[in-house]
């Protein structure tokens, strides 16, 4: 059994009298510890597959299971309590909370799971041991995601979802970024999915899904991942 499963999704959303098939039946599965990166163009979907696997959109029909959890069948209590424990979110706007210093922003995600890494260890892990007591404005584009990495994984979580995490920051800084997210998977086996328009991310990925007006029109594995700093685009 694989740790995630989608089996025939459906998401529609209602706009007046029109109604728009954003997922059409999606099915795919991702191992424990892979790097999975989500590929597709504007409007293929998978945001909002990224959105329902996260607990903060609920399922149409089918179902998501995360382990042995089926996130589809949850209630609006039991979504909160998944996305508090067992999801970390990366967003491509860091979302930091602007009077808080570094390690603040880190701890506010640690106060509130149930088994949290200490703080100040995640933020040596991503490069930052000596910007903790700097306030985002005093960050670079960078080091702001990367203390955004940090929250997200300072709540210990099942597993981290990244929507173009990179989308905001230059290309040298964003290859940096998606080495660090490489490099989370890799040594701390962290299941980790990349939402992205950017073809050339498929490189580093273990499993590679296509998306394709609501579907996963093609699932790929990769034996062996480009190094993320390789990467050209």
């Amino acid at each position: 059994m694989a740790f995630i499963e989608f089996r025939d999704v459906r998401k529609v959303y209602t706009m007046g009298d029109v109604e728009v098939n954003a997922v059409n039946g999606m099915d795919f599965d991702i191992e424990e510890g892979e790097l999975c990166v989500i590929v597709g163009p504007s409007g293929a979907g998978k945001t909002t597959v990224l959105n329902m696997l996260g607990g903060m959109d609920q399922v149409t029909a089918g179902t998501i299971k995360l382990g042995d959890r089926m996130v589809s069948a949850m209630d609006e209590r039991e979504l909160t309590l998944y996305r508090r424990h067992d999801i970390g979110f990366v967003f491509q706007f860091y979302n930091l909370v602007a009077n808080l210093t570094a390690l603040e922003n880190v701890e506010l995600a640690s106060q509130i799971c149930d088994d949290p890494l200490p703080a100040g260890d995640v933020m040596g892990k991503v490069g930052l041991a000596h910007r903790m007591n700097n306030f985002p404005s005093q960050l670079s584009g960078g080091e702001q995601q990367r203390v955004a990495i940090a929250r997200a994984l300072a709540k210990n979580p099942k597993l981290m979802l990244c929507d173009e995490p990179t989308g905001a920051l230059d290309y040298k800084t964003g290859k940096q970024i998606l080495k660090l997210l490489q490099t989370t998977c890799q040594t701390y086996g962290r299941t980790i999915a990349i939402v992205t328009h950017n073809l050339a991310f498929t490189e580093i990925a273990d499993r590679v899904i296509h998306v394709h007006e609501g579907r996963a029109k093609q699932i790929e594995t990769n034996e062996h991942p480009a190094d993320a700093l390789t990467v050209e685009w």
